[in-house]
């Protein structure tokens, strides 16, 4: 199963990309206004940096799935990240863009040809999977390490969970997750995982935000995934409904290998191959 051999190998991806990241040019310096761009899951990447660079005062940081970005808008410099290289709504935005102002995160950097200055050559971490799973946290974790945070905690975490994996939230009826700041963007991932992978029930949500209606679908045999600080009371609120809980107190991106694997075992309960999803293909070309 090429999905499951891919969640296992990100602990050493992480831990390589901590000895390249300081040869990488072309990232965001501080006080520059970007923006930063994917589809799917590479979007939810962008939304997860923007926020760390916002919070650790870089300058403004805006993300945006790629069909969406503003027109007309300045900015100092666009990251495109795309794991393929062939997404059509990445290219026709890197097309419209001075590519003196563009960079990309990629896993195959002769699909990019001319149209961005930068391109940062992530091919050790492609995947075979329509699925991603390893590009995906290994851009987060260049663009992570290019801000100051340490990833190498967060790699010996996700070697932890891949080795004491569990399905006991297999027969779960639904999952709904939730974090605040950066990690919104990797609720929405641990969601899309789940959707794509095992074709479950599965929601995101800022945890501000999810006493503000979501909650109401919360219940016995259903689950509460929070990611990063929990607002006071939230667990107290979910508790009350009778909603099961997962908070781990490590780094969310190794808590999102757990989701990962829970969503390939999900899919293996059902008789599903996680290796071939239902209506998706490994990038998004349209005519």
């Amino acid at each position: 199963m090429f999905v499951r051999d891919e969640i296992a190998s990100q602990p050493e991806c992480w831990r390589k990309i901590a000895t390249l990241a300081q040869d990488v040019a072309g990232l965001p310096e501080k006080g520059e206004r970007v923006a930063v761009v994917g589809c799917g899951t590479s979007w939810f990447i962008a939304q997860s940096y923007a926020a760390l660079r916002e919070a650790r005062g870089q300058g403004i940081t805006d993300a945006f799935a790629a069909s969406e970005m503003p027109k007309g808008r300045a900015y100092d410099r666009v990251v495109a990240i795309t794991r393929s290289g062939t997404t059509t709504e990445v290219l026709h935005l890197l097309d419209s863009l001075d590519p003196a102002r563009s960079t990309v995160l990629t896993g195959v950097p002769e699909a990019i040809g001319d149209r961005a200055r930068e391109v940062i050559d992530l091919r050790f971490a492609d995947e075979r999977s329509v699925v991603q799973t390893r590009f995906a946290t290994s851009a987060l974790a260049l663009l992570r390490t290019h801000l100051g945070v340490d990833v190498l905690p967060a790699a010996d975490q996700a070697q932890r969970v891949l080795d004491t994996e569990t399905r006991e939230l297999v027969d779960a009826e639904q999952f709904t997750f939730v974090g605040t700041g950066q990690n919104v963007g990797i609720a929405n991932e641990a969601a899309l995982k789940m959707r794509e992978a095992s074709r479950s029930w599965a929601e995101s949500y800022p945890a501000h935000e999810y006493r503000h209606g979501p909650i109401s679908i919360a219940a016995p045999g259903r689950v509460v995934w929070m990611f990063g600080e929990v607002p006071d009371g939230l667990t107290e609120d979910v508790r009350a409904t009778g909603a099961r809980i997962v908070h781990e107190d490590i780094d969310p991106l190794a808590s999102l290998v757990r989701a990962q694997l829970l969503a390939v075992a999900i899919a293996e309960h059902h008789g599903l191959d996680p290796d071939q999803p239902r209506h998706l293909s490994r990038s998004v070309v349209l005519e």
